[in-house]
């Protein structure tokens, strides 16, 4: 049985995970993860009672019910670097003995669903567009780090993405691909719109956005917007979806990733409300993660 010495497995003197500060009976099955600290309280402002509010640093988690059923909304801060430290710390908290310092016998499944913001590489996506990632190909670099083996599905689309799009961009890190669980696609996203979603190690040039300098990967949305697989195109940009995908599936867990398009980058467009767009996908998505 493997044991997680103290270096590895930090644990604070009050017996919680070291960065989230959570202890394991403060988080539900059901997480919801956000970017923006903000935005917790935007999404736990519907809950019908709040068990728990916890801050460090940039993580913030609320758990509470919903309808009769317990959901944690977590604040990741940007970025799959920090997503590296959530997702493994919440992993940590269902499926290790933090007594023992070993794995559990009995391994729990968590249900993983981002709430976030993106922007629309395709001019037919507009502003205010609500829609779901049935893939994330991350060009970030995180899942390289970790032993992860694609499905039939994933292997597939990634054969055909990096045949087209491989021989036009010049990837200054090799992409990888993960995919959203099928069994929440199903039950919470059956009529939005589908797409691949690139995410990325930044919010500038990693996206092909620049304001001062010189680019070293020009054309890249242009490019991306071209792909098409089994009627699924690269629809978005975005910078922790692919992260949470992969160390979903390494770890067991459920994951989906909401994205409401606050940008298209095609006709230059930025909603004139995001609050509003942003009000509408959380409370659908909650509504919808209240039934699980």
């Amino acid at each position: 049985m493997k044991h997680f010495p103290p270096s590895e497995l930090i644990i604070n003197p009050d017996g919680s995970i070291y960065h989230l500060n959570l202890k394991p009976d403060q988080i539900a099955k059901n997480i919801i993860t956000v970017g923006d600290p903000d935005r917790v309280g935007e999404v736990s402002k519907h809950f019908d009672s709040i068990e728990y509010k916890i801050q460090k640093r940039e993580f913030v988690t609320h758990t509470g019910e919903l309808n009769g059923t317990r959901i944690s909304v977590i604040s990741t801060g940007i970025g799959t670097d920090n997503i590296d430290i959530v997702l493994n710390e919440l992993d940590a908290l269902v499926n290790i003995d933090f007594a023992t310092r070993t794995e559990k016998a009995v391994l729990t499944s968590l249900n993983i669903i981002r709430i976030g913001t993106s922007g629309s590489m395709q001019e037919d996506i507009p502003v205010n567009t609500l829609l779901v990632s049935e893939y994330g190909i991350g060009i970030d670099g995180l899942l390289h780090f970790y032993d992860y083996k694609n499905n039939a599905d994933e292997h597939m689309t990634f054969l055909h993405f990096m045949e087209k799009m491989g021989s036009e961009i010049n990837f200054p890190i090799r992409p990888y691909i993960a995919s959203a669980s099928s069994d929440l696609l199903k039950k919470l996203a059956p009529d939005f719109l589908k797409g691949i979603t690139l995410t990325c190690p930044g919010f500038y040039a990693p996206q092909g956005r620049i304001l001062r300098g010189d680019i070293s990967v020009p054309n890249l949305i242009e490019h991306l917007g071209t792909f098409n697989y089994n009627d699924l195109r690269c629809t978005n940009f975005e910078m922790e979806t692919a992260g949470i995908y992969g160390l979903s599936n390494v770890f067991g867990h459920q994951a989906i990733s909401f994205n409401a398009i606050l940008a298209n980058r095609i006709t230059n467009e930025f909603s004139a409300n995001p609050k509003v767009i942003v009000e509408k996908l959380i409370e659908t998505v909650l509504e919808r993660v209240s039934k699980l």
